[in-house]
């Protein structure tokens, strides 16, 4: 099997394992500091695909344009208030969380 193949597999099972959430279900994640914002603008299942394969160099140019990062109080006090739903998947430690559009 190549590596593209590999890592379409891998994509592909990033993509059945998302699912639309509640924030309210997710607090703990967030209270634990496991939850991290994923910006509309991004592909969720690409961003946990380069988060699995360990990409630092797009991983740090997400965060330097403010497209990817932790969850601030404010993103979660915002969500909660709104009784906000959001696209989320596991990328064990964390939890990638992303509005839906």
């Amino acid at each position: 099997m190549t590596a593209t193949n590999q890592q379409e597999i891998i994509r592909a099972k990033v993509n059945l394992e998302t699912a639309q959430m509640a924030w309210s279900d997710m607090q703990r994640y967030f209270a634990s500091g496991a939850a991290l914002f994923v910006s509309p603008e991004l592909d969720l299942v690409e961003t946990a695909f380069q988060m699995s394969e360990d990409n630092a160099t797009q991983i740090a140019q997400w965060m330097a344009a403010g497209q990817f990062g932790r969850v601030t109080d404010e993103q979660a006090r915002a969500w909660l208030e709104a009784d906000a739903s959001l696209w989320a998947v596991v990328v064990s430690p964390w939890v990638l969380v992303q509005p839906v559009k």
